[in-house]
């Protein structure tokens, strides 16, 4: 059976495909992220697993047949339909925050009573958006799926007080991320962010060699075909580019992978995955960022079942009495595991110590 098919109009221009499908066909937030996920949907002819992708006018949208219910847009009931009876209606009760943080075995590297940093499992989203709690309300939000500062309250024996986000990693990122406990904290950790005062180093299992050295450009919401990237060399830069810079080196040699370290010298979204993208060297996993504006996705044949990026180092001053702090994680199992792998099946030499 063929797939279904709509164009993206002017009013769904700049919003994610999951919040375009979930609007034009009703679905549940967790549904239409789902769909994309699990690789359902090609956008502008491209095949997408990021639900946080943006589409602009005239894109259109492929969906694969059978994975939807209702393979036309949701209409409105007509005036004399029949509501369905309230106790026929099925109560979705949420996940219990301390059972889903046992599961996905978040740990606690410090806390006091200022700030917690933690060491963040993949698959776990650091916070909610703004464009979902817009989009379902404080009474909805707890039906959504549950986020990092959703458990911490919970694991810190203090579940009604709240923690805050002060950066961010994505869903499948592992490693160190902090989060203000107090205002004072809050607004202390964010003001080092936004200055790029803090010390942030990643780990990433790349395809390729890259060369190394420093990475800098403007970022844009798209890039020209509904990514994140950065904008076009040689031309001017739009009023909503921002400048990502990034330093990259080279730890271990795989073969046809590697092993680099990228530190942050800004914190832009998704930085490390644009720019290693964008040189040729995209991260072992990567689905987004991975292929050049209109090509062809750079063969993976890692077997990496995520985004292989880990957070490996983080320092900042504490918010109390600006003493300089750091923590370092060692890479998750997954991680360890495929940089093992790779090391053996790509016949690369083990590293050298001075």
């Amino acid at each position: 059976m063929p797939p279904i098919q709509f164009l993206i109009d002017r009013r769904e221009t700049g919003r994610t495909i999951a919040a375009v499908l979930r609007q034009r066909y009703k679905l549940t937030w967790a549904r239409a992220k789902r769909l994309v996920e699990n690789g359902h949907i090609r956008v502008a002819g491209q095949l997408t697993r990021a639900p946080e992708q943006r589409v602009k006018t005239g894109n259109r949208v492929w969906i694969a047949h059978g994975t939807i219910d209702n393979p036309t847009p949701a209409e409105k009931k007509p005036a004399n339909s029949t509501p369905t009876p309230a106790k026929t209606r099925a109560k979705v009760k949420p996940k219990p925050s301390l059972e889903l943080a046992n599961t996905l075995a978040v740990e606690i590297v410090y806390s006091d009573d200022s700030v917690v940093v933690v060491n963040k499992p993949a698959g776990l989203t650091t916070v909610r958006s703004k464009d979902d709690e817009a989009e379902f309300g404080k009474r909805a939000k707890k039906f959504l799926p549950t986020t990092l500062a959703d458990v911490l309250p919970t694991l810190l024996g203090t579940p009604n007080k709240p923690v805050f986000a002060v950066h961010r990693l994505d869903r499948d990122t592992t490693g160190l991320i902090v989060f203000a406990r107090t205002p004072q904290a809050t607004q202390a950790l964010t003001k080092q962010f936004r200055l790029h005062t803090t010390e942030r180093r990643y780990l990433a299992l790349v395809r390729g060699v890259p060369k190394g050295g420093r990475l800098e450009s403007a970022f844009v919401q798209d890039r020209g075909d509904g990514r994140r990237g950065s904008a076009a060399a040689g031309k001017p830069v739009p009023d909503d580019g921002k400048p990502a810079v990034t330093h990259v080196k080279v730890v271990e040699k795989l073969g046809a992978f590697a092993v680099v370290e990228c530190r942050l010298e800004t914190g832009r979204t998704h930085q490390v995955r644009i720019h290693l993208g964008e040189s040729g060297h995209p991260l072992c996993g990567e689905k987004v960022y991975d292929r050049p504006i209109g090509g062809k996705p750079i063969p993976d044949g890692s077997g990496a079942a995520r985004p292989m990026l880990h957070a490996a180092r983080l320092g900042f001053a504490h918010p109390e009495d600006g003493a300089s702090r750091s923590w370092d994680a060692k890479p998750p199992t997954d991680f360890a595991e495929l940089w093992r792998k790779l090391r053996t099946t790509q016949n690369a030499p083990p590293p050298t110590t001075a």
